[in-house]
């Protein structure tokens, strides 16, 4: 579970109400003009700026806010360097059987375009096609976080012309405008306050989040691509599992690395224990 997105939202607001604003003065920066202004003139700007289809998948980005990386990669690392070796035994017919375990659509699809003898060259295409595509569909949904973070400032604006408008139409004391001027004033600044803070501080950290989960879904894709294509050339399931942890951090490559090393060593101890008895 990632719960960065809530504590930095949280220490933001902290930051700006105890320590820029304190609670005292808290009550001087509400203006439910602004409010209506900013946050109204925003999501109206998005609701006609997207279709109500891509609109509909919003609830959904809480969820993927919230969950973390969910792609292992290092299981999948282990479940092709697996893969690579029965092919090696059995053929590629083999892995058919393995194919129907597989709940991943797009690991299924692979491995199936392979044992039906697939040129290498359409696998490829066909699998980094709809990677492609995956990536044009997230992009779609960061985007309307990206136009709801450059369209907050700007509704902010907006709101502070409208105030001074209204302050510079107030001006006529001799009709008794002059107690107008301040709320004109607050409504002028405040709105600008708000777009700052939507900007910044919501919609920009989301889109910036939804992007981080893009590039995890499509690094663990890309390995899988990678992996499956070695398991059709015929590689080395060693050298693909050498190869593949190569896209991954040093950290992460040593997690990996050390699971089988551990694996290994505990069938030793095993055989050990077991020749032991014997005697």
């Amino acid at each position: 579970m990632d719960v960065t997105s809530i504590v930095g939202l949280v220490i933001g607001v902290v930051l700006v109400v105890f320590v820029g604003i304190t609670p005292a003065k808290l009550g001087n920066f509400w203006d439910g003009a602004s409010v209506a202004i900013v946050l109204g003139g925003t999501l109206s700007a998005i609701i006609a700026s997207y279709p109500v289809g891509l609109l509909k998948t919003v609830p959904r980005h809480t969820k993927m806010l919230m969950q973390g990386n969910k792609y292992n990669i290092g299981e999948l690392v282990n479940t092709l360097e697996e893969m690579a070796q029965t092919a090696r035994k059995n053929g590629l017919l083999a892995l058919e059987e393995k194919a129907n375990e597989i709940d991943d659509m797009f690991f299924k699809s692979g491995i199936m375009l392979i044992v039906d003898a697939t040129e290498p060259e359409e696998v490829r295409s066909l699998m980094e096609n709809e990677v492609d595509a995956m990536t044009a569909r997230h992009e779609e949904c960061i985007g309307i976080y990206e136009k709801a973070s450059s369209m907050a400032p700007a509704f902010g604006m907006i709101g502070t012309l409208v105030g001074l408008v209204n302050m510079l139409k107030g001006m006529n004391i001799d009709e008794g405008g002059a107690g107008e001027i301040g709320p004109a004033m607050a409504t002028a600044l405040i709105t600008t306050f708000y777009g700052c803070v939507l900007a910044n501080m919501v919609f920009s950290p989301i889109a910036k989040k939804l992007r981080i989960r893009n590039e995890e879904e499509l690094l663990y894709k890309q390995i899988m691509i990678e992996g499956i294509l070695a398991i059709q050339s015929g590689d080395n399931p060693k050298f693909l599992k050498e190869k593949l942890v190569t896209y991954i951090s040093q950290k992460e490559r040593m997690k990996v690395l050390d699971v089988e090393g551990a694996a290994e060593s505990g069938k030793k101890g095993k055989k050990g224990k077991k020749g032991k008895d014997e005697e």
